[in-house]
């Protein structure tokens, strides 16, 4: 085994200031860009709602064909509850 060369490393202040550093660009940034965060919580429950097509299908569909059936589901469900919002509640937009 080789022995850890101790003079480059960064010690635990620096670390913890760097560290600090990423963490309060990100949530200024999602802060700012909110499309990003919708898009990856949409993915993600998208994972639970693929395999669910996919298994009432009795697997006439392909892995893919339920993958995109489920996102297109999403993005319908999504769409209606935001016009249901701007039509009933249309002083907030």
């Amino acid at each position: 085994m080789k022995p850890i060369d101790r003079k480059h490393s960064i010690s635990p202040p620096q670390i913890s200031a760097s560290v600090l550093e990423a963490v309060t660009e990100i949530w200024i940034q999602w802060r700012r860009q909110k499309l990003p965060l919708y898009l990856f919580l949409g993915m993600c429950f998208n994972l639970v709602v693929a395999p669910v097509v996919y298994a009432a299908t009795d697997q006439t569909l392909g892995r893919t064909q339920a993958w995109a059936l489920g996102l297109l589901g999403l993005v319908t469900v999504g769409l209606s509850v935001y016009l249901f919002f701007v039509m009933f509640v249309p002083e907030r937009f």
